[in-house]
């Protein structure tokens, strides 16, 4: 059989409606003019409104307020995480369902005979399922921790790196929470404590308040892929949510993993936490499917849909045999996690993660990832940025 050509990380993971679509990476090439891509959406006349000092300072003010509204909101406590798990325990994330994003794998020797092939997590989505198990969470209780994962198969851009730091959060539920509805109130509280996060620091730092970079919505609009799809036939996905955010400032989009009408699913989704294939109807009384989905708004500063938070109700032992069967991926039930998921000793529960980084980007008007969090970066890339006056945290 013929060897296939290397697709190139840029159109992998989403960013093909700023770059053209490479095909083979050769030689650098495809990385160079991906970063001129970059350079095409980063603001022309862009500096920032804070300096490095204030910025760490409205980092731990976000931060505090965040946290503090989680737990009052959804009955949360903070508990401990790891940044390693046993390679073949289940627990760690592969987060879609292609197997291009691999998790850094490495073997500990120990002492020559108990030894361990060990990852470095890349979400805690799985583990704090368990967690709750552990931790004997009761209907309407939760936790949530502050994850620091590594994802080494990223496209590095101004809103992707490979050091990803979240609120990470999981509350137990009851059969009867299984529901869209359901989902709606629990997103609507986050959306309260994101927008709530806001206000607070515009009050803080007056100087975020510029007449170029609105505040986000007071309201958050929820819209399945399917109606977004209806909306923008002619784009592709990365389009038709910068054209929502756009026009909205802020949206929900929901059913994200099953199948739309043009024959693919509006981003791929692991099989095994999110429940994205369980029967919903719309409030127009369509049919669609889905109980998941992904708080997206409008960034002004690039002009472009920025990702906030991915959550969702989570799979039964019924939806997960279903999302492995249309995934082909039914070897996932020999691991620890997924038998613990088939024996029933896991709780129903409704849970996502919150980008640390990108919210501080999205709240203190920032263009890049890299003046929120420090990680490494191309060089290809910090010379766009510096050209852009946008100087990352090293």
């Amino acid at each position: 059989m013929a060897e296939q050509p290397k697709q190139h990380a840029a159109v992998r993971f989403g960013f093909e409606d700023e770059v053209k679509a490479y095909a083979l990476a050769n030689n650098g090439e495809c990385a160079k003019d991906a970063y001129n891509g970059i350079s095409g959406i980063l603001p022309k006349d862009y500096k920032s409104l804070l300096t490095p000092k204030e910025t760490q300072l409205a980092i731990t003010a976000v931060k505090e307020f965040i946290e503090k509204g989680l737990c009052e909101e959804l009955n949360l406590m903070r508990v401990q995480v790891p940044l390693i798990v046993e390679k073949d325990c289940g627990w760690n994330d592969d987060l879609d369902r292609d197997g291009s994003r691999t998790p850094v794998g490495f073997h500990i020797i120990n002492d020559g005979e108990h030894e361990i092939d060990a990852q470095l997590i890349q979400a805690a989505t799985k583990w704090k399922r368990v967690a709750l198990k552990t931790f004997d969470m009761k209907p309407g209780e939760g936790l949530y921790t502050d994850v620091h994962a590594v994802r080494k198969d990223y496209y590095l851009d101004h809103d992707h790196s490979a050091f990803v730091d979240q609120w990470d959060w999981e509350r137990v539920i009851t059969a009867k929470d299984r529901s869209l509805d359901f989902l709606k109130f629990v997103v609507q509280k986050l959306w309260k404590v994101l927008r709530g996060a806001e206000k607070m620091i515009l009050e803080k730092f007056p100087q975020l308040r510029d007449p170029r970079y609105p505040e986000m919505p007071d309201e958050l609009v929820f819209m399945h892929a399917e109606d977004l799809l209806l909306k923008y036939p002619d784009l592709p996905r990365k389009k038709r949510e910068t054209a929502i955010c756009k026009e909205l400032g802020a949206v929900f989009i929901y059913g994200i993993g099953w199948t739309l009408d043009d024959g693919k699913p509006h981003e791929n989704r692991a099989p095994d936490y999110d429940d994205w294939i369980t029967p919903t109807v719309s409030a127009e009384g369509h049919p669609r499917h889905g109980l998941n989905g992904d708080i997206l708004v409008w960034n002004p500063v690039t002009k472009r849909r920025h990702e906030l938070s991915s959550m969702g109700i989570r799979v039964t032992p019924e939806t997960l045999i279903q999302q492995l069967e249309e995934t082909k991926t039914m070897d996932r039930l020999k691991m620890r996690y997924h038998q613990m998921l088939m024996n029933n000793e896991l709780p129903l529960c409704i849970g996502g993660g919150i980008g640390q980084s990108r919210t501080y980007m999205r709240l203190l008007r920032k263009a890049h990832l890299g003046e929120v969090s420090v990680t490494v970066w191309p060089a290809a890339q910090k010379k766009v940025m510096a050209e852009h006056n946008i100087h990352v945290l090293e």
